[in-house]
């Protein structure tokens, strides 16, 4: 049995949250999993290993109050996924305004929140 060790909480996301590459203003998938230092993306466009990419998203804290984050990722891992088209991509976050970090926190700590 292998134990994988991570060094923050990643918060599930149940609903479909697009993410779009900010440069080509494309969907390229929508998250799996979140948390302060990166993401699961599940792709459906085909992306560049080790590539640096720009990408914006929105956080829902209510159904009405959307919380836009914007950062700036590195592309660790890609493994392709079952379902054809799509790929399940490790990114580490590399830039991210303040304001919107302290916005991802409190999405991250909102009650309700499941975590893996």
């Amino acid at each position: 049995m292998m134990d994988e060790f991570r060094r923050v909480r990643r918060r599930k996301v149940p609903e479909t949250i697009q993410v779009v590459d900010t440069m080509t203003d494309n969907v390229v998938g929508h998250l799996g999993n979140l948390s302060e230092t990166g993401m699961l993306l599940i792709a459906s466009a085909p992306l560049v290993d080790d590539g640096l990419y720009q990408f914006r998203f929105n956080l829902y804290q209510a159904p009405d109050r959307a919380l836009p984050i914007e950062v700036g990722a590195h592309l660790l891992w890609q493994d392709d996924a079952s379902a054809p088209g799509q790929t399940w991509t490790g990114f580490r976050f590399i830039t991210m305004l303040e304001s919107q970090m302290l916005q991802l926190r409190q999405w991250l700590d909102a009650p309700g929140a499941v975590y893996e």
